[in-house]
């Protein structure tokens, strides 16, 4: 059998992970013609099939899963390479890409991207936001380095990629000074029926929120729903309704937007992950910022 054809064994890897030619070639910048005939090329040099069509879908059969297998560890090794050669380009200045769900409470994300200039070379942050799926796309094709989300990796996701967890916290409720003093009694049942303000589906919190209420048997008046968190805090300033945030933040909101504390809970909160392609980290930014994390956890706050 001749050698390997590393391209064609990518364009197959592309196709299977989009799931269907079109996607694949939007992905690839090429015309779904190219792909299509890119892929006819690999399963005849490999004298198999490798998906069974359904429809416009692709769907990997036995020795499909078999080749993407080992084309996630082909690639996945390739992508270390990279950063490690990257990495010990002396007098270079790296590039580290970090990736951060748009759920991510914005002063959380800043204290932590901050001590990425403590690293002793030359490094030029990228920053990327968006939703946990597109971020996880471009981590498997390495346009970013690292993923901080509220959420780990779900089992069975076809991204072949590792959670790291960087700490937990409980939550902080706030008011406007008005209505603090009288909710801050008997608290947390003081949230019954009172007017609440909640973080939208893309969150972890607002899963976490929901059950916490209802084993307390409270109904909080749920008055609007917000995947910006950062407009929810003004609203909640305005004195819209209560609003909660990780308790690592607490004293930033409180001098940022003039609200008063009226309880914490330990019994519900967050967790925050660093995704990465690697089970053990070797990438020196992604190191420098697992570890980065961690300590401010420990610390208990940012500022």
């Amino acid at each position: 059998m001749s050698q390997l054809n590393y391209h064609h064994l990518y364009y197959f890897y592309v196709i299977a992970r989009e799931g269907s030619i079109v996607n694949a070639s939007k992905k690839l910048h090429l015309t779904p013609q190219t792909v299509s005939g890119q892929l006819s090329a690999f399963e005849d040099y490999l004298g198999t099939q490798l998906f069974d069509r359904k429809g416009k879908r692709l769907l990997l059969n036995a020795t499909g899963k078999l080749t993407f297998s080992y084309a996630e560890d082909i690639f996945a090794l390739g992508n270390e390479l990279q950063h490690a050669l990257h990495s010990s380009e002396v007098g270079q200045q790296v590039i580290f890409t970090v990736g951060v769900t748009d759920v991510i409470p914005k002063v959380f994300t800043f204290d932590l991207l901050k001590t990425c200039f403590e690293i002793d070379e030359s490094i030029r942050l990228v920053c990327r936001e968006g939703d946990l799926d597109s971020l996880l796309a471009d981590l498997a094709i390495s346009r970013v380095d690292i993923v901080i989300s509220d959420r780990q990796l779900t089992p069975g996701s076809p991204i072949k990629a590792y959670s790291h967890l960087l700490g937990e916290t409980g939550l902080t409720f706030y008011a406007d000074k008005r209505s603090s003093r009288k909710l801050s009694k008997n608290f947390p049942q003081s949230l019954d029926q009172e007017s609440f303000l909640i973080c939208g589906d893309k969150s972890n919190q607002k899963h976490n929120l929901l059950s916490w209420f209802e084993t307390l048997q409270i109904s909080p008046k749920i008055v609007a729903e917000f995947d910006d968190s950062a407009l929810m805090k003004f609203f909640g300033q305005a004195g819209f309704g209560v609003f909660c945030t990780p308790s690592t933040i607490e004293q930033h909101i409180i001098q940022q937007y003039n609200v008063s504390t009226i309880g914490r809970t330990e019994d519900v909160g967050e967790r925050f992950y660093a995704i990465s392609p690697e089970r053990k980290l070797k990438h020196p930014g992604v190191k420098h910022l697992v570890e980065a994390a961690k300590r401010m956890f420990e610390v208990g706050s940012t500022v």
